[in-house]
């Protein structure tokens, strides 16, 4: 019996897997720096050696079929191990490490605590990039990424790190200023933060939020920045007390209620399962999460059981 592959070009096969993976031609194109009609040409000539549609032309996108869903299936676990191979062959495998991460996550607490991993692997270097979005690590631009959200990332191996706790901080001339005594007396402070966020915590601190409560005065999609507004408006925002146990402990913020409600969510590191043996990362991953098993403010914070 002849070799199947001996008659499809890997280009084909290549181009297909993008398209299949990203939904759209056009966005499979512009990935792999070819023309759209390339794209569309390639993905034609597969159809017709193979004798059946793989796509379905929708108005907007494409839908495969269910023959199309087969062979997409193989076709990226097939790009997914070739990546890996070639990573390993070009010696990528072991000398850099790429990191993705939420930026609170890395400035707050990851970066302070990174000399400890490089001196302990000081021939891994380390490359950390702070984005919110969330990035396709099959395409191999990062090794793993800190994410935020309940864990549920399909087809990636996923390690927890410790829960996401919102807690209000202020600077203390701001708590002064305030007579911050009882959780009701926030309503009358600008609150910085989403508002879905401070009902959260209200709820649990037990305030009933009703009439015309000050509304939030800025809301920004990392904690680092709603905490610095915060102390440059003399403003209260919710912050982790894990990212921000130094300024705490310091005096530069404070906490002036013991409240810090579970959010149902929580960081963890995420890595392709067939990347995760990797030296590199292996040796990563039992760093952080050592790190994040002995951070006291973490523990305390844990949901009980």
């Amino acid at each position: 019996m002849s070799d199947p592959l001996a008659q499809i070009p890997l280009s084909a096969i290549r181009i297909f897997e993008a398209a299949a993976r990203l939904s759209s031609f056009t966005r499979a194109a512009q990935e792999l720096g070819v023309t759209q009609a390339a794209v569309s040409w390639q993905v034609k000539a597969l159809e017709q050696r193979l004798g059946l549609p793989l796509f379905l032309r929708l108005t907007r996108e494409v839908a495969l079929t269910a023959e199309g869903q087969r062979l997409a299936r193989a076709a990226t676990e097939a790009m997914t191990g070739l990546r890996a191979a070639l990573n390993e062959i070009n010696g990528a495998a072991d000398g850099v490490l790429t990191i993705t991460a939420l930026p609170s996550l890395a400035i707050q607490w990851l970066a302070p605590r990174l000399g400890g991993f490089q001196i302990a692997h000081p021939d891994i270097a380390v490359r950390l990039d702070t984005s919110v979005s969330v990035a396709d690590l099959r395409r191999g631009e990062f090794d793993l990424a800190l994410r935020g959200g309940r864990g549920d990332w399909p087809d990636m191996q996923v390690t927890a790190l410790f829960r996401h706790v919102q807690t209000p901080l202020c600077a203390p001339a701001t708590r002064d200023r305030l007579g911050l005594r009882d959780p009701a007396d926030l309503l009358k402070a600008e609150r910085i933060g989403s508002p879905d966020e401070w009902a959260v915590w209200f709820a649990a601190a037990g305030v009933e939020v009703s009439g015309p409560a000050a509304p939030p005065g800025f809301n920004a999609d990392a904690q680092t920045l709603e905490v610095a507004a915060a102390l440059s408006r003399d403003g209260v925002a919710l912050g982790s007390p894990i990212f921000f146990a130094t300024e705490i402990a310091q005096g530069r913020l404070v906490q002036p209620f013991d409240i810090a409600p579970d959010y149902g969510t929580g960081y963890f590191l995420v890595v392709p399962p067939e990347r995760a043996r990797l030296r590199k990362i292996a040796a990563f991953r039992d760093w952080i999460t050592a790190q994040a098993a002995a951070d006291p403010v973490a523990i305390r914070h844990q949901r009980p059981g």
